[in-house]
């Protein structure tokens, strides 16, 4: 078996990340990286210590939303989000990084994560989000589908 680019490296723990995922509708799964170290992981998820939708069931589902409309009414953060928010609570910089996602960021997580100097971004598959494209675009940050 050939050993892995890094990219596939990183790509393969992120889709490991994915696994831990408590979400009814989508396992993602997210790694930032800067200078070949992984720096923090993010899977999407209910808050610390909360019911998981596992649990309690998908409002975005019972209202029969879309995938990639209302973001603001899933119980879940993203793993995106996650991921930054490890970063900051651990105080690990992530100015500089790469993210490895599993998923196409939505609007919301690309805003973030334009902000948190993320300069590129590899994911596996898409997500219907024209805008969340159009301002990663704008931000110049290269998005790769791998």
């Amino acid at each position: 078996m050939p050993r892995p680019t890094w990219d596939e490296y990183y790509m393969t723990i992120a889709r490991e990340v994915a696994t831990r995922s408590t979400c009814l509708r989508r396992s993602v799964g997210a790694v930032l990286v800067r200078d070949k170290r992984l720096l923090a992981t993010g899977y999407n998820g209910s808050p610390r210590g909360l019911a998981h939708c596992e649990t309690v069931g998908c409002m975005r589902e019972k209202l029969g939303i879309p995938s990639g409309e209302r973001h603001e009414l899933c119980r879940a953060l993203h793993a995106e989000q996650n991921a930054i928010l490890q970063a900051a609570t651990y105080g690990v910089p992530i100015q500089g990084a790469t993210l490895y996602c599993t998923t196409h960021p939505c609007s919301l997580c690309a805003k973030m994560l334009i902000n948190a100097g993320i300069e590129k971004i590899f994911i596996a598959e898409g997500y219907p989000d024209e805008f969340a494209r159009s301002l990663l675009r704008e931000a110049g940050i290269p998005v790769i589908e791998s």
